[in-house]
């Protein structure tokens, strides 16, 4: 049975066109001869017939041809190739009828409507038994691959169009079982032939019971918190999860809505609403601006590049002392925007003050992000010299020089690790605030810092460590048991820059409200979850202790929350800055800067104590890589 299905499959492919031709044709014929047998048969008729029949199906067969019916691919065919057919037909029928009365062929009223009502339904018919053939043909050929047996979570619009997707074009395979949803007034209904079968806390028994392989949750609209809930459901199975996105990005301009949906992320799991900021600011005051970005080709560096050059800047200027970072950037942003982004790249170090100098003269720039940094808690507890010469030195070689050339805005990328710190990677970063706050005094420049916890997905970010350790079989290793984290995703934290640089004043230190802290016990668990695999069972989770500098738990501000100064802007915060002694603060920096130089690690961390007292020195002499 089987074989005959392909033959035909394959016979109806090759001569397509010419066959529905054909049928088209005799569709014609049989339409324009019912009235006449409906009413009765009687010679005169026939005659009248004989020399009219081929006029009609002549105008009904090159309408359809003019219109392009028979170029659709019947296979994917949808409601707007029915229509289209529908068209087509009215059209043909309504010329018959000017052609017919143009030319004073008497014909009467009841054939021109049943012709029209026999040939409309009679073509469309043939299209949809066309197609399920085709469909039919296709299965057959596939039917040695294996179906994968699918869950979808929530029986709505996406849903709907999820199925109709899969009913045209399964590539994977999909066999979708059955649908939950926590309304309870669909539950025994079903869409396109799917049960919905239970609500959501019936998952795990639904996939037992329908021997479940892979989950969409296909509710682009869903709250925080019952995502989170429903996700955590499904990571307890050992099920593949995928997601549709927010309705925002559900717009497929007639793309296949199955390429929307994407593998579920560790980001889904952290039960935070995505921070979504109106930009209209950021465009007007980027918009035919000269802008700067130091550490241009880092994870946050070029996505503030990616995000820059959507609103249209004058030049977009990218410096990093890594060549090949700052290239892939560059590559990416000349294959999205062409000649319509002016971009340049220069390889340099913050650290080199005349090379910065020369760019600074000659580009005229209009504002600055400085994201060039040494971010590696561990490392910098290690190299502590490195870190003065980078976040401290070239933040201030940067500084000098954007007010020098009368900078615009000079905004500092800045981190949780500044508050209260525990390790010179954190305290290197808040003497960068010091400085800024310092200069926008007397600069003319407007000098301002944006302060973050960590990044998904950023360069050395522990979710890369736990996915490779996880790739490897294990163990997942974790510090602490209780270590928290605050957690955005890199989108969210460079919106966040441009957000508050566009409405900067000079002097603030931007703090999101990011939220509750996050576990990193938690965050192991569900990327092994996420992986198809059990915590513990599977893949073992081992604490290995704090390492240098590290905190169990990270501040966003350094004061207490009542010097939190709540923006027009919902989720951004300003600190309150404290008093600096400028005098002292400069002489410090140049003795760090020398002692940097003689790697005199004494020397430095004592002065790093006397900048910053709410350093707290952490005595261990272990490190271990990575960061958290």
């Amino acid at each position: 049975m089987s074989n005959a299905y392909n033959k035909l499959y394959k016979l109806l492919n090759k001569y397509r066109k010419y066959i529905l031709i054909m049928i088209d044709t005799i569709i014609a014929v049989v339409s324009f001869l019912s009235p006449h047998i409906i009413s009765g048969i009687h010679p005169d008729k026939i005659e009248w017939f004989k020399n009219t029949w081929y006029i009609y199906t002549i105008i009904y067969i090159s309408t359809f041809i003019i219109m392009g019916v028979y170029k659709n691919i019947w296979r994917y065919a949808g409601i707007q190739d029915i229509y289209k057919c529908l068209q087509a037909s009215v059209i043909a029928n309504l010329l018959f009828l000017i052609f017919t009365k143009s030319f004073n062929i008497f014909i009467r009223y009841y054939v021109y409507i049943v012709a029209f009502f026999v040939t409309s339904f009679c073509t469309m018919a043939i299209r949809v038994v066309y197609r399920a053939v085709l469909i039919i043909g296709d299965r057959n050929t596939k039917k040695l691959s294996l179906y994968t047996n699918i869950m979808i979570v929530g029986a709505g619009q996406a849903t709907v169009a999820i199925l109709n997707e899969i009913s045209r074009n399964n590539p994977n395979n999909y066999m979708v079982r059955c649908i939950v949803d926590d309304d309870e007034t669909k539950i025994g209904r079903s869409i396109n032939s799917v049960p919905v079968v239970s609500l959501t806390d019936k998952i795990p028994t639904m996939i037992n019971k329908y021997n479940i392989e892979e989950i969409i949750l296909s509710i682009p609209s869903i709250d925080k918190d019952n995502k989170k809930r429903i996700l955590d459901i499904c990571a307890n199975t050992r099920c593949k999860l995928k997601i549709l996105p927010e309705v925002y990005s559900l717009i497929t301009n007639g793309n296949n809505i199955m390429d929307k949906i994407r593998e579920v992320q560790v980001e889904d799991l952290l039960g935070r609403e995505p921070i979504d900021l109106d930009c209209t600011l950021t465009k007007k005051y980027i918009q035919e601006k000269t802008i700067l970005v130091t550490g241009g080709g880092g994870s946050i560096g070029s996505e503030l590049c990616r995000q820059i050059s959507s609103y249209s800047p004058k030049k977009l200027i990218i410096l990093d002392i890594y060549e090949n970072n700052a290239y892939n950037i560059q590559q990416e942003l000349i294959r999205a925007y062409g000649n319509k982004l002016d971009i340049e790249v220069e390889i340099a170090s913050v650290r080199d003050k005349n090379k910065l100098n020369q760019i600074f003269e000659l580009k005229k720039i209009d504002i600055v992000f400085h994201a060039a940094a040494h971010k590696h808690v561990p490392l910098m507890e290690k190299n502590p010299e490195e870190a003065i010469k980078n976040n401290v030195i070239g933040t201030y070689n940067v500084v000098q020089a954007a007010h020098k050339y009368n900078v615009e805005k000079f905004v500092l990328i800045s981190t949780d690790k500044a508050v209260n710190p525990t390790n010179v990677m954190g305290a290197t970063k808040r003497i960068a605030e010091m400085i800024i706050q310092s200069y926008n005094r007397h600069s003319e420049t407007d000098f301002v810092a944006v302060r973050f916890g960590n990044v998904l997905g950023s360069n050395g970010s522990v979710i890369p460590l736990f996915k490779e350790q996880i790739k490897e079989g294990g163990p997942v290793t974790v510090t602490h048991e209780e270590i928290t984290r605050y957690f955005m995703t890199i989108p969210e934290a460079v919106q966040l820059v441009l957000r508050a640089s566009s409405m900067a004043e000079g002097g603030e230190i931007f703090v999101l409200d990011m939220g509750e802290p996050v576990k990193i016990k938690d965050l192991a668990y569900n990327l092994i979850k996420l992986s198809g695999l059990e915590p513990e069972v599977d893949i073992e989770i081992e604490y290995t202790g704090l390492r240098p500098g590290e905190k169990l738990y990270e501040e966003l501000l350094i004061s207490s929350s009542e010097n939190q100064v709540k923006t027009s802007i919902d989720k951004i915060f300003i600190e309150t800055p404290k008093e600096i002694d400028e005098y002292e603060l400069f002489e410090l920096i140049k003795e760090l800067e020398q002692a940097a130089h003689d790697i005199d690690i004494e020397t430095i961390l004592i002065l790093i104590g006397k900048l910053v007292p709410t350093y707290k020195r952490t005595i261990n002499e272990k490190c271990s890589e990575g960061i958290v």
